[in-house]
């Protein structure tokens, strides 16, 4: 018995000596490095301005490795905590089943779901009359986004800086279109899943900062099932955008019939990346 007690009194001292150790010195978490769907990368980044440290995610296109002279198509996944373990292997398969070119895909997550967190509702909003108190970080955030996960990326991995893709949901959809007229040039395509339209919705019709480019795309995707003001709201910005002479991109609205506000983004990631590659679905064999 004396035996069993000192070595659980051992087991105990190590578990708390582990526990003070800095982060970075205890054991790694769990890799991904047996899932290859999702193998790549990952590497944590402190935005400079808020002091939050978000968890960038990286998965590298098959061939990869075997094609140290080749540059790729880099897609950028806001709310990386849910989209990048969903549409990174969906990325695979639409190479497989639909020819679309493989590509590098970004996960920029907080690393949990709890408020305190996952800031997306401060991040993915603009200041506006009827923003929220704890609402209105786009600005901030775009910067983050331009000044250090792309430069940092693309420093890292061998992505192409003109096929630069964004993807967002619900917030994280407003904040597409948001930065679509803050900075159209900075990527080429864009996806809006079931964006919000509110708050500062006013905004997302406003000019749009000066642009270069003439080969920059805005897909908005919008589940029919979502509902009634975002599906409006879908409706009313790409009809609105489609007609007028100073939009910077193409403008497309994709419409799931059967589509709900969350569950339907690898459906809508297909149909959006296909759409922004200029893929035909490939038919049923």
């Amino acid at each position: 018995m004396r035996r069993l007690f000192c070595v659980l009194g051992l087991w105990l001292c190590a578990m708390a000596a582990a526990a003070a150790l800095p982060a970075d010195e205890r054991a790694p978490p769990v890799p991904l490095d047996h899932l290859p769907a999702l193998r790549g990368g990952y590497f944590p980044l402190v935005d400079a301005a808020s002091g939050r440290t978000h968890h960038v995610y990286v998965r590298l296109p098959a061939g990869y490795e075997e094609a140290p002279e080749a540059s790729w198509p880099v897609v950028y996944l806001l709310d990386g905590d849910s989209l990048f373990p969903l549409l990174a292997p969906t990325h695979l398969f639409l190479t497989y089943d639909e020819g679309l070119p493989e590509a590098i895909v970004v996960g920029i997550a907080y690393g949990d779901f709890d408020p305190s967190i996952n800031r997306r509702d401060h991040d993915f909003t603009a200041v506006g009359p009827d923003s929220a108190p704890d609402q209105g970080g786009a600005e901030a955030y775009h910067r983050f986004l331009r000044a250090q996960v792309l430069p940092q990326v693309e420093s890292r991995y061998r992505a192409d800086p003109a096929r630069r893709v964004l993807v967002g949901q619900s917030r994280g959809g407003y904040f597409v279109l948001w930065s679509a007229l803050r900075d159209p040039d900075l990527f080429q395509g864009r996806i809006a899943s079931n964006p919000v339209f509110a708050p500062a919705r006013e905004q997302l019709f406003d000019a749009p900062a000066a642009h270069r480019r003439d080969d920059l795309a805005v897909v908005v995707v919008s589940g029919a099932r979502d509902t009634a003001p975002r599906v409006q709201g879908a409706a009313e910005w790409t009809a609105a955008w489609t007609g007028r002479a100073d939009a910077p991109w193409d403008v497309d609205l994709v419409v799931l019939p059967e589509g709900t506000h969350a569950a339907s983004i690898g459906e809508g990631y297909r149909r959006a990346m296909l759409q922004l590659f200029g893929q035909a679905p490939v038919p049923v064999r």
